[in-house]
């Protein structure tokens, strides 16, 4: 099914799928919606600390309070510490709605990521649950992501030409072993391409985050995104890359070159413009982070 194959109804101007439960994943969810993002929140929970590949650019272990970053937390939580925080901050921001996880590390890499879900839909049925994974361990894991209610799903996808993406990850473990270079480019890649698949083929709505690497990616990325429009791909979030890491050495993109990129993939599928590259511990609004003040006073963590 593709992105345009949904039953749609016009809100605020905009083709949208009109059933109820879809709307309410994409109207209340800030990353889905722009207007939403004015209005209603997110929280992060910090759960899921292992990766199971390696980003040229992305660095995990450091924390600055004033960094927003995909990464960076200040704590990882445990299942039951990451509920305590849940209750603290959904009795005291009733603008939040979605509750997700997304890292420091790869949510699908760390059996406590399913313990929260599992605990999340005992004791908070509601909220939108989201979730930001590589995709490496999407395909296995579908089922019970569905099991416990997550609807919106982020995936990571910077390549969908190994020769290139053997240019962006060190490494991808799979099985118990660590694949390099081209091999670990198709393992990532082909499995990225299944999950998306399987996650549309659920209904669920997908987010199709791609970092924008000036000399490596940037003449790919319309193809990432006509790719993606096919596959029913929700929305598509061009990143420009924080020059760290294996890519310390890159000039990153300007605004202009942004837009300029969005412009050229809106044809094909929907564009996120509003990003703020959160924290894998954001609470709040976008731009509008409350989290220092919720650890503070959260004594229980």
């Amino acid at each position: 099914m593709t992105s345009g194959e949904y039953p749609t109804a016009k809100v605020n101007g905009e083709e949208i799928p009109y059933d109820p439960d879809v709307l309410r994943k994409i109207q209340e969810h800030p990353c889905y919606s722009e207007k939403a993002c004015h209005t209603f929140g997110r929280m992060h929970l910090a759960v899921a600390p292992k990766c199971n590949i390696q980003c040229n650019y992305c660095i995990r272990d450091f924390d600055c309070v004033n960094e927003s970053r995909p990464g960076v937390c200040s704590k990882v939580l445990t299942p039951e510490e990451a509920l305590v925080l849940v209750r603290e901050v959904m009795g005291k921001f009733s603008y939040i709605k979605v509750i997700g996880i997304a890292g420091p590390g790869d949510p699908l890499a760390n059996e406590e990521t399913f313990e929260t879900l599992r605990l999340l839909k005992e004791e908070f049925p509601v909220p939108i649950k989201c979730l930001s994974t590589n995709g490496l361990m999407l395909p296995e894991n579908i089922d019970r992501l569905e099991e416990y209610d997550v609807g919106n799903i982020t995936v990571t996808c910077n390549a969908i030409d190994p020769a290139i993406g053997e240019q962006i990850y060190s490494f991808v473990e799979w099985e118990g072993e660590k694949l390099h270079g081209r091999e670990a480019a198709e393992r990532l890649l082909a499995q990225q391409l299944k999950g998306i698949e399987m996650a549309v083929e659920r209904k669920m709505l997908v987010k199709v985050n791609t970092v924008l690497i000036p000399g490596v990616n940037d003449h790919h990325i319309v193809d990432i995104a006509k790719k993606m429009g096919e596959m029913g791909v929700y929305t598509f979030n061009i990143i420009p890359v924080i020059p760290q890491y294996k890519f310390a050495h890159i000039t990153p993109p300007t605004p202009a070159d942004k837009k300029a990129m969005h412009d050229a993939c809106a044809p094909y599928i929907r564009q996120m413009k509003h990003c703020a590259r959160c924290r894998s511990d954001a609470i709040g609004k976008l731009g509008k982070d409350v989290q220092d003040e919720i650890y503070r006073n959260c004594g229980s963590l």
